[in-house]
């Protein structure tokens, strides 16, 4: 009797033990499909970076600039496309999730490079911006004002703060990125950020909802060839630390550009030149943000 007693209680044990295995088990399973179901259906990259989404976002043409809304919801990119006389046009689109099915359309034809406030309330397009509607679509094109509108930018993006950071295109090909924060109500007369990051070409910006940390590209010493991706981060003082390049990971002999987060933190997304020297195709990367918290100094 007592043998039979110690064999039950085994047996109860292995199936309990199994059980809670099992039921781990699908609790990972579930959150990874959660984690997948908002990006596109995509399985989520490691610390090397991937392609992002074959065939309904990335492909063999050219594909800029990807930016999904707070609610991970949409997915905006720009792409160029043929027109029926052979040639090509550049064009808004947007992934949407629409009952559990993402939809792709064209939104309008290229205004700028499109960045949606951490609100989610404006989609800001260089020198112009869109503003959210009440029925969920996007206002007619509005100008910012003076000095925005005439400024030769290329990307501008804002904070949480509603700081504004962009990048100011030269003639000779260079660019200096510069900033203007919200003073008295009004936005300040922009200011150049320091000499350590507006050395050679620097565009694209991208600074992080609470401005601990700016991401741009740039072609300079120290680099692996063409444009590469660099990242500051701010210090406690308030002042900005050394330009770190993101690594051999990211950054190639090719031209890596246009770096930006999701809204969620969790992933970095960047262009690369997969082509000629011609850009004809241009993909759309992704990878986890852990190569950022690699970099950030102690």
């Amino acid at each position: 009797m007592k043998n039979h007693i110690i064999k039950f209680s085994v047996l109860v044990s292995v199936l309990f033990l199994g059980a809670c295995k099992t039921e781990k088990t699908n609790a990972k399973e579930s959150d990874l499909s959660t984690e997948e179901s908002l990006y596109l259906g995509q399985k989520p990259p490691g610390l090397m970076p991937e392609p992002f989404a074959p065939g309904l976002v990335t492909t063999g043409g050219w594909e800029y600039n990807g930016s999904f809304t707070p609610d991970l919801k949409e997915f905006y990119f720009l792409r160029k496309a043929e027109e029926k006389d052979g040639k090509s046009k550049t064009e808004l689109v947007v992934v949407q999730n629409n009952n559990d099915q993402w939809q792709k359309s064209v939104v309008s034809p290229r205004v700028g490079t499109p960045f949606i406030s951490p609100d989610g309330k404006i989609m800001y397009l260089s020198k112009k911006y869109r503003e959210r509607t009440n029925k969920g679509g996007w206002s007619e094109l509005k100008n910012l004002d003076a000095p925005f509108d005439s400024l030769p930018t290329m990307r501008l993006t804002v904070s949480s703060k509603g700081t504004y950071f962009f990048d100011e295109f030269k003639r000779d090909f260079t660019g200096d990125i510069r900033y203007s924060r919200i003073v008295d109500g009004k936005y300040e007369e922009p200011k150049l950020l320091n000499k350590k990051i507006n050395t050679g070409k620097n565009f694209h910006p991208f600074i992080a909802p609470d401005e601990s940390y700016l991401i741009f590209d740039s072609k300079r010493e120290g680099g692996y060839g063409d444009s590469g991706i660099y990242i500051i981060f701010r210090r406690q003082d308030g002042s900005w630390g050394n330009p770190i390049n993101l690594g051999d990971k990211i950054n190639t002999k090719a031209w890596e550009a246009c770096a930006s987060i999701t809204p969620d933190g969790k992933y970095l997304f960047f262009n690369r030149n997969m082509g000629s020297k011609n850009y004809e195709n241009v993909d759309i990367f992704w990878v986890s943000t852990e190569v950022l918290e690699n970099l950030r100094p102690e």
